[in-house]
């Protein structure tokens, strides 16, 4: 009888298995996440730089119109018509000071919200670290502020004024002010990817949020207790700074100032958690 044989089955060998987890799962261990990836993050930022004027007919001139007009209505609504003070400067110049860093922090903030929802399709199909979508929409922020700057330098030999050492300080204010807008942006891009609400009402909260900071008008025209609670307000402080390291009117107390630094790392550190917390989910539910 002729034997019958039995093929043998063979296990298949344990083959090696890559997990993917996201470094931001460490804590703060996104921060770190965004030097190594940092060329990513260069990439994007030079693609938003390239994007965000083409086709429009006024291109980057879009940057100093922007704030020139706005300054301009400040002048003509607050300072003409309802002459409040200005400390001692040009209107024009007191408030295209204040505007300037007013935009910094609202365009960190509205572009860094919704960049994960712009972004969904690289999201969806590619894994690396998402905290570099938020964050690289800082340069290009920066880059607007940097004309707005020329624009400024312009108004001083117009209105023939010089800044003092104050402006020494200038680069700590601008600094609070980004970190604040950023850990915002963080939290707001989080929260946008589950609910979509965020990008209908951050444009108004931005509104309300500029004329309750002292951009249009100044500090010291808000009178009594309310004065008093509008340094509740951490971009009241950083505004006056910012004021007085251009124009050198009068200073932040150092409450206020330590306020404001107190509320930019703590707003920077609930960004960042609330993002780390949620980052699992963008790809599902993006």
């Amino acid at each position: 009888m002729p034997s019958v044989s039995t093929p043998i089955r063979s296990e298949p060998a344990d083959l090696p298995v890559l997990v993917i987890r996201p470094g931001s799962a460490r804590s703060f261990g996104m921060l770190a996440d965004l030097w190594r990836y940092r060329d990513l993050l260069w990439t994007l930022a030079e693609r938003d730089l390239r994007l965000r004027y083409r086709q429009t007919a006024l291109g980057v001139a879009w940057v100093v119109v922007q704030p020139l007009l706005g300054a301009l209505i400040f002048t003509f609504v607050f300072g003409v018509i309802a002459k409040l003070p200005s400390d001692g400067n040009p209107y024009l110049l007191f408030t295209f000071t204040a505007l300037a860093g007013w935009n910094l922090f609202a365009g960190i903030l509205t572009r860094s919200a919704g960049s994960l929802v712009q972004n969904s399709a690289l999201i969806a199909k590619v894994w690396f670290p998402r905290t570099v979508i938020p964050f690289a929409t800082l340069p290009g922020a920066l880059v607007d502020l940097v004309v707005t700057l020329g624009v400024l330098a312009a108004l001083f030999v117009w209105y023939g004024r010089a800044p003092g050492m104050e402006l020494l300080t200038f680069p700590f204010w601008i600094l609070l002010l980004a970190v604040l807008a950023l850990g915002a942006g963080l939290g707001a891009s989080a929260l946008m990817v589950s609910y979509r609400d965020v990008q209908h009402v951050l444009p108004v909260m931005v509104q309300l949020l500029m004329y309750a900071s002292p951009v249009a008008y100044a500090a010291s025209s808000v009178p009594g207790v309310i004065g008093t609670l509008y340094y509740l307000n951490p971009l009241a402080g950083i505004i006056d700074g910012l004021r007085w390291s251009v124009l050198g009117t009068p200073p932040p107390s150092v409450a206020a100032a330590g306020y404001a630094v107190f509320v930019a790392v703590l707003t920077m550190a609930i960004g960042l958690w609330m993002f780390r917390r949620m980052e699992r989910r963008f790809a599902d539910v993006i």
